[in-house]
């Protein structure tokens, strides 16, 4: 028999996962959904390259670089232990390997849900203190009133793909993470236009 996600699941999943578990229930269509949390790091051929950059460590890593004059910090009254936001950084990598160990399970497996990220919570004031401490160079930073809707801490449970698959993530420091996105920038400091 199918594994499906309950129906109560269904209701609050985002439009994607919907489409897919109806896919799968009428035409049998075995499916993974791997929820990222924050995407982050580089590989030494590969880096991170937006236009705008609205990611939190490639922004930071621009003020470092002298390409922008400072990093804006919303809020710093957050129920946190710095009082600003908390995120769980995933490194690229990691997003790789655990795409890989899910496209093997769908051999067994008919529908795969994980929540994919390292487990650790790191705060904007400590992502702009291991730029500067990876960099050696400063980091301005400048405290902003609240975005509206930013919650206060989000970490991801990964347990579930750590049981069933055996995922390990190799990065799960910040400083790691923020070392292979240095290296990178700093390799392409005009991203991939040079």
């Amino acid at each position: 028999m199918p594994s499906s996600p309950p129906v109560t699941k269904l209701r609050s999943s985002p439009r994607v996962e919907r489409i897919l578990y109806w896919a799968h229930r009428t035409k049998g269509l075995r499916y993974a959904c791997l929820r990222y949390f924050n995407a982050s790091g580089c590989t030494p051929t590969r880096g991170e390259d937006h236009d705008p950059e609205t990611h939190l460590i490639p922004l930071v890593i621009q003020v470092a670089l002298g390409q922008r004059a400072s990093i804006k910090i919303f809020g710093d009254d957050y129920p946190t232990p710095d009082g600003t936001c908390v995120r769980d950084y995933i490194h690229v990598e990691d997003l790789a390997s655990a795409h890989l160990l899910a496209l093997e399970a769908l051999q067994e497996r008919e529908v795969l849900h994980y929540n994919l990220g390292n487990g650790n919570g790191f705060s904007v004031k400590e992502v702009a203190e291991t730029v500067r401490a990876v960099s050696g160079r400063e980091v301005v930073t400048e405290i902003a009133a609240r975005r509206a809707g930013d919650p206060a801490t989000l970490i991801a449970d990964s347990t579930r793909i750590r049981e069933e698959l055996g995922w390990t993530p190799k990065y799960t420091d910040l400083r790691s993470i923020v070392e292979t996105a240095w290296d990178w920038h700093l390799a392409h400091p005009d991203g991939y236009r040079d």
